[in-house]
């Protein structure tokens, strides 16, 4: 399609696209300050769709929102595609002119949608259109590419108020693309929609990011967000970055607070002589029947408390809470035995199990 022929699919590069690096931002009101952002470094490679999660109140619309200098940091440097945004902000109206053009480069998706209701829908679109300077004609035939391309050819002189929510969210999007921009920034998209219109928008996000090469940094609360879209991911808190990784990493991590947000298990031990394990299963192993095998293997009864799996990138992945008789020492060579299956193993609410390293048992430390 012209205009759109950046790439045939997304390939994701070692390359990072979007860089923060120290990004602090503090807001003053009435003498007194609050740190909304703590020295945060954030690395999004491109070609990736790139999660930020985290509570109220954590920093994430403060984070989206300094990586394109809708807020001006208190301190710290943004890089996109290269260029330090950060660096543009000054005084004069050529340092307004070249941070403008920078902008146009980074498209824009936001939580209410933010259409006028008095333009039709292909006039918004045609909007920051306008802006870049482009003829009438120029203008008309982009809009109407770009709302094929999100499925909306039919509602070009609809107007806002004639859409439905999710209808209303892809004119938002085709908006964000007219200026054929590198990344897009996506701020709580689909907080306002309903579960089947989420996975619709989605999924068309996840379609950009692969039919034109976008690099897309989306920030959510919602943990079904990041299973169904993302690549990487960062959870937040308090104006701070306390984890991030590609979620097949963050899977894999001992431990990790978002792998275990991603997937959560619950389930309390039946009696003091049993020992409670989360196992993680990701890649070939979770399609193995590991939990029969070590059952059979040591003839031992198994109980399974809870368990969440869910199918990331086309692969199933997840978390399982199972109950083993008897206490930790007595589970060392069990343990071990799921861990050679290529799991990943932790005592309940204790971090990682160890495996044996050579015929002794190992007894937890502190165990008695």
């Amino acid at each position: 399609m012209p205009g759109h022929t950046r790439a045939a699919h997304s390939t994701v590069t070692e390359s990072p696209v979007i860089t923060t690096s120290g990004l602090t931002k503090v807001y003053r009101s009435r003498g007194r300050e609050v740190t909304a952002l703590d020295g945060v470094d954030l690395h999004v490679r491109e070609g990736e769709v790139y999660g930020v999660i985290g509570q109220s109140g954590a920093g994430k619309s403060s984070l989206i929102r300094c990586v394109n200098l809708l807020e001006r940091p208190t301190s710290g440097t943004v890089t996109v595609a290269g260029q330090d945004l950060t660096a543009l902000v000054g005084r004069g109206p050529r340092a307004g002119r070249e941070l403008r053009r920078a902008r146009s480069r980074i498209g824009m998706v936001f939580q209410h949608f933010n259409l006028l209701s008095s333009r039709t829908v292909q006039d918004n679109v045609e909007l920051p259109l306008e802006i870049l300077g482009l003829s009438g004609q120029e203008r008309s035939r982009k809009a109407l590419e770009l709302l094929d391309l999100v499925g909306l050819a039919d509602k070009a002189k609809s107007y806002p108020a004639q859409l439905s929510g999710g209808q209303k969210q892809r004119v938002g999007i085709a908006r964000a693309l007219a200026g054929d921009p590198k990344v897009l920034l996506s701020d709580e998209a689909t907080s306002a929609l309903d579960p089947e219109t989420t996975r619709s928008i989605l999924q068309l996000l996840r379609d950009l990011n692969r039919q034109l090469g976008l690099t897309v940094l989306l920030i959510t609360h919602e943990m079904d967000v990041v299973k169904s879209v993302c690549d990487s991911a960062a959870l937040m808190e308090r104006g701070q970055i306390i984890e991030s990784g590609t979620v097949s990493e963050l899977l894999a991590t001992p431990g990790s607070e978002l792998a275990a947000a991603l997937f959560p298990v619950s389930g309390e031990a039946t009696g003091e002589d049993r020992t409670v394990v989360d196992v993680t299963f990701h890649g070939e192993a979770a399609t193995q029947p590991v939990i029969s095998q070590l059952s059979r293997t040591y003839n031992i009864d198994i109980s399974i408390l809870g368990a969440a799996m869910d199918t990331i990138a086309g692969k199933q992945v997840g978390r399982m809470r199972i109950e083993l008789p008897g206490r930790f020492e007595e589970n060392v060579v069990p343990i071990g035995f799921l861990r050679e299956q290529g799991l990943q193993v932790e005592i309940a609410g204790e971090g990682p199990a160890s495996a044996p390293q050579d015929d002794t048992l190992l007894v937890k430390e502190g165990a008695k």
